[in-house]
């Protein structure tokens, strides 16, 4: 196994590096001649890592003891794992995972002796500005603010961090990626579930809203820059391109050949659709439905973000939402995702 530069052969620990964000991340860190662990739970998908070496170990955000044992002898972690379902049967379970386990994470690391940490948190903890500008670190924003039980537990667990590093001394970064889209999406997520939507014109129409696209290796390559030179206590918002659901939309049509969709649906009545979707799923089904109330509700809100102050900090930098897409749209193709 590669020997870390940053402590001379102990191993980065990253949470989460079967899925989407964690896996880049991982991939990121073996690039750079680390040694890493990752830490997945009993059963997961492991598609993502099985092509690399990699030490594995088991473990689970609502196990404090596995916690412990995947932290022993580790410099750096980056925890990234999180339970980022936007609708919930039952919501306890996501505080459990990402608010719960984020504090037990952290703790266990800083007893191992662990050096530095990286937290993954996300732009759905960041407030809005009241004039459609990309909101930052700095806007304003109460838990009140927060939209569903996903982003209500990420604000949470991000207010827990935070006390850890004033009352603890926690050595933790933290980093608020926005969308990010690209290959190895297996789930898929939310933004890549749009991605396939779209691509297969299965899309008959859009509201009135907008992200902020940044490829994953993007942001993978941000965590790393965070880990190097960031500053324990800050937040770094790691994003891309700010775009309109239409002009996102339009984007995949021109890569895949398809006409994008013409039709611009209103808010309530999405939100009419979902309240049934959701009223269905609880009756008679065992999966997250495909729309929820809550992400229509998001959608009232053109989410568009700055990652200023990480490319003045931090030298981050990001690619075109273009190559993000393009990129993402080959993966899921190659995957059997547009079938």
């Amino acid at each position: 196994m590669a020997q870390s530069r940053y402590n001379g052969g102990m191993t980065i620990l990253v949470t989460g590096a079967t899925g989407f964000v964690g896996s880049a991340v991982a991939r990121k860190l073996i690039a750079a001649g680390e040694a890493v662990r990752v830490m997945s739970r009993k059963g997961s998908d492991t598609r993502n890592i099985d092509d690399l070496t990699v030490e594995r170990v088991t473990g689970d955000l609502t196990d404090p003891e596995s916690l412990k044992a995947a932290v022993e002898g580790c410099e750096g972690v980056y925890h990234v794992a999180a339970d980022y379902r936007i609708w919930v049967p039952d919501p306890p379970s996501i505080y459990r995972a990402n608010v719960d386990g984020s504090r037990d994470l952290i703790r266990a690391a800083q007893a191992a002796g662990v050096k530095r940490i990286v937290y993954t948190s996300s732009v759905a903890v960041l407030g809005f500005n009241n004039d459609g500008s990309p909101a930052d670190e700095t806007t304003p924003v109460t838990v009140d603010d927060m939209i569903g039980h996903y982003k209500r537990s990420k604000f949470v667990a991000e207010e827990v961090v935070k006390s850890l590093i004033r009352d603890e001394n926690a050595p933790v970064v933290i980093v608020n990626p926005s969308a990010p889209i690209g290959p190895r999406d297996i789930k898929p997520t939310p933004t890549g579930e749009l991605v396939i939507e779209a691509a297969t014109g299965r899309m008959p129409g859009y509201v009135d809203t907008g992200l902020n696209l940044v490829h994953v290796d993007d942001v993978a390559a941000g965590h790393v820059l965070a880990f190097e030179k960031g500053v324990v206590g800050e937040r770094y918002v790691l994003g891309g391109e700010n775009l309109s659901l239409r002009e996102i939309l339009e984007k995949i049509a021109a890569i895949t050949g398809r006409r994008a969709p013409r039709l611009k649906l209103p808010h309530n009545l999405i939100l009419g659709l979902a309240h049934c979707v959701e009223g269905a799923t609880r009756l008679f089904g065992d999966r997250e439905p495909f729309l929820t109330v809550d992400s229509v509700r998001m959608a009232k809100k053109h989410m568009y973000f700055s990652s200023a102050k990480a490319e003045r900090e931090l030298g981050y930098t990001h690619r075109p939402a273009d190559e993000a897409l393009r990129d993402a749209i080959e993966w899921f193709g190659r995957n059997g995702y547009l079938d």
